[in-house]
């Protein structure tokens, strides 16, 4: 079983002020003839906003249009998200589009706080409208760090998110860094949300930082997909870096990393937008094909790209 790579959709060319360079974390959601695909990228002050573009359903290559005003707006003064917004995950329900996000804001004893933010389309993804001033998730009694990166399922009356939760930061050559895992928690109204401090995917020796779930059901069993990293010499260092890894589950709780099963890895191709990082991945379903976004080098400055599945 492995991925087939087919090559890189979009990346930046440096001349918007505002999409200036990154396209990170997409995220596709077919509609029509395209898949409309969302993403973060970054603005000449290194603040993330996001976009879309839509792509041919058939050939995700082919982009028909980009959309270059961003969708949501950076939040006021002093609010979660006045640095930075990333989306993250979609969830269709009841005709509206929610879309989970990550907020930004930048920290002096560390490098930045992440939370995640709720913003909501009544137009199937044309235009959003943020849900609150406020994050939906943050940090807490519990999590006295930051929660970020949601991935959300809706089943029946059940809201259920695999999220990434900060459980500490260290200082590792003069630098913090944080160290992060994947949790879960649930919801009835996809709004408030119940955390009993359940961890899905945990640290191991190669991977202390465990970044972006994408959960779906398959063949009776829950599958999820996720990128992992050291915390040390990541940004440089090949193997380093963030690849992604595999896990299964019964209840979508409870689960075994089989990493080696992921299918696809680093290219070989020194030259190659992947040759030094793959993640941020969104697995998803058209026309009875199953493709994956996924992020290259210098987490998506390089731009994104796909893969199809090949048994």
């Amino acid at each position: 079983m492995r991925w087939d790579k087919k090559g890189l959709i979009f990346v930046p060319d440096g001349t918007d002020s505002i999409m200036h360079s990154h396209a990170s974390i997409p995220f596709a959601f077919p509609r029509g003839n395209t898949i409309r695909i969302f993403f973060s990228s970054r603005d000449k002050q290194g603040r993330s906003h996001p976009f879309y573009v839509d792509v041919d359903r058939n050939d995700p290559r082919e982009i028909i249009h980009i959309a270059r005003t961003p969708l949501l707006p950076l939040g006021e003064l002093g609010t979660f998200d006045d640095a930075g917004i990333m989306p993250s995950c979609i969830v269709e329900s009841d005709g509206r589009l929610f879309m989970y996000y990550i907020g930004w804001n930048p920290k002096v004893t560390v490098s930045y706080h992440l939370s995640i933010g709720l913003a909501i389309s009544e137009d199937n993804g044309d235009t959003f409208r943020k849900y609150a001033a406020s994050p939906v998730s943050d940090r807490s009694l519990e999590e006295p760090y930051f929660n970020t990166a949601p991935y959300v399922l809706k089943e029946g009356g059940l809201w259920r998110m695999w999220y990434i939760s900060t459980t500490k930061w260290e200082i590792i050559h003069e630098y913090p860094e944080p160290f992060y895992h994947v949790k879960y928690a649930t919801s009835t109204d996809g709004v408030h949300w119940k955390k009993e401090g359940i961890v899905c995917i945990d640290y191991n020796e190669y991977s202390q930082a465990i970044g972006r779930p994408c959960v779906f059901f398959e063949e009776g069993i829950y599958k999820m997909y996720y990128s992992y990293r050291s915390v040390e010499d990541y940004r440089h260092k090949r193997g380093a870096g963030y690849r992604i890894g595999y896990a299964e589950s019964d209840d979508g709780i409870h689960w075994t990393r089989k990493d080696k099963m992921a299918g696809i890895a680093l290219s070989d191709d020194g030259q190659s937008w992947d040759y030094n990082m793959i993640g941020y991945c969104h697995v998803f379903s058209v026309d009875g094909r199953k493709l994956m976004l996924y992020n290259g080098n210098g987490f998506g400055k390089s731009g994104f790209g796909y893969a199809s599945w090949a048994e």
